[in-house]
């Protein structure tokens, strides 16, 4: 008998229909002998019109309030989905985020789990209950509703696994694993049978949207296998595990793509100490994260610094770096939302080279330039002009050997 904790998305169950196949999955993992916890998300676009709602109300909503009403959409699918397996003969419960002690930061709207107390659900567990959770929600130590942001099931799900000591934790979503590349532009892509924690931490910081990555820090940190598969299929996932020996002899797993990032630079900034803290930290101040930044050495005592920013903050960050730039005397401030950010992927990297060098003959061979340059350990990534991107990534997925055989 195993402890299987299962995560469905909102559009695993979108509709009644889709709630009734999620359930007959649940029982006959259960029929199995094995226990199951499920968490859930809203149903499919119940969250983009809840927060409409509130946009209605008033142009900027109360974020605790937000909490409050975000979380509604959960506590309907779990009542629907432990409804739906009792009228199947199950002992089933569903739990809300605080009745399942869930604790998190008094963060509205993006707050951040800091404990598990399983009593509650290990006590449910032992009389052979299937215990179906909120996703996305939690409370605070003050008693308040808080909601995890964009992605937050997945989170749920991974700190329950770990509450509860799981054998596995199993995400159903709408797709059937972890590809090489988005098999939408990239018809060559094939699904990985395994990937390490800090290969999927690198994918979907870059714009892989299978798991959200709060959730794979924290199966990370609580060695948490996962294994990502569809609800509309029996086929077996990808699993996201530990880094083994093996995973190395692979120089790359995956090519990744983000179209929604934007570019801004100040020309002819004084190159003095001091001055990038000058131009970034208003920008850390107004709530917007930098992603890659570039500074080139012009003559004169002059310099030009680059960074990216995410398309939704774009607006915000030329208005901070423009006022900067009059403080500063930089000459002017330029800015380009047709940029995507192209990344190669692996923890192979660590021990062969030549993986940029590929890389870079590889664009230059499809005469694509390169605007900006990072790097870690086990990835590379390039901006590039947007129109671009499915070349890209389809010329890079083939030059590192990753078309499906």
């Amino acid at each position: 008998m195993a402890l299987i904790v299962q995560k469905y998305g909102g559009t695993s169950v979108g509709d009644f229909d889709r709630i009734r196949n999620v359930a007959g999955r649940i029982a006959r993992t259960f029929d199995k002998g094995n226990q199951v916890v499920v968490i859930l998300s809203a149903m499919s676009g119940v969250t983009d019109k809840l927060i409409n709602t509130a946009e209605q109300i008033t142009e900027f909503p109360d974020k605790r309030e937000m909490d409050v009403l975000l979380s509604t959409g959960e506590q309907t699918t779990v009542a629907l989905m432990a409804m739906t397996l009792k009228s199947m003969g199950y002992k089933a419960k569903s739990l809300l985020g605080y009745q399942a002690e869930i604790l998190t930061d008094s963060q509205s709207c993006s707050a951040r789990i800091l404990d598990i107390g399983a009593t509650r659900l290990t006590e449910l567990l032992a009389e052979n209950h299937i215990v179906i959770v909120a996703g996305f929600q939690g409370c605070d130590a003050a008693g308040d509703i808080t909601t995890l942001g964009r992605g937050g099931s997945d989170t749920s799900a991974v700190a329950v696994a770990s509450g509860v000591g799981a054998d596995q934790c199993e995400i159903y979503t709408d797709v059937d694993g972890v590809y090489t590349a988005d098999p939408n532009i990239c018809k060559k892509a094939r699904k990985l049978d395994q990937i390490s924690y800090d290969e999927m931490l690198e994918m979907a910081s870059l714009g892989a949207k299978v798991l959200q990555i709060r959730s794979v820090e924290f199966a990370m940190k609580y060695n948490v296998p996962i294994h990502v598969r569809s609800s509309f299929n029996e086929e077996v996932g990808t699993m996201v595990v530990s880094e083994d020996a093996n995973m190395e002899k692979v120089i790359v797993s995956g090519v990744t793509h983000n179209k929604n990032e934007a570019r801004i630079t100040l020309k002819k900034v004084p190159d003095t100490p001091g001055i990038a803290s000058r131009i970034l930290s208003p920008v850390s101040e107004a709530g917007i994260i930098v992603d890659m930044i570039i500074q080139n050495t012009r003559s004169g005592h002059m310099t030009d610094l680059t960074f990216t920013v995410g398309k939704t903050d774009y607006k915000a960050a030329m208005d901070v770096s423009k006022k900067t730039a009059k403080e500063i005397n930089a000459e002017e401030v330029l800015g380009d939302e047709n940029i995507a950010k192209i990344s190669v992927i692996g923890v192979g990297m660590r021990s062969h080279y030549g993986v940029a060098a590929k890389m870079f003959t590889t664009l230059a061979a499809e005469n694509i330039n390169i605007l900006m340059i990072s790097t870690s350990e086990i990835r590379i990534s390039c901006v590039i002009e947007e129109k671009y991107t499915e070349l890209a990534v389809q010329s890079l997925h083939t030059a590192f050997g990753l078309d499906q055989e």
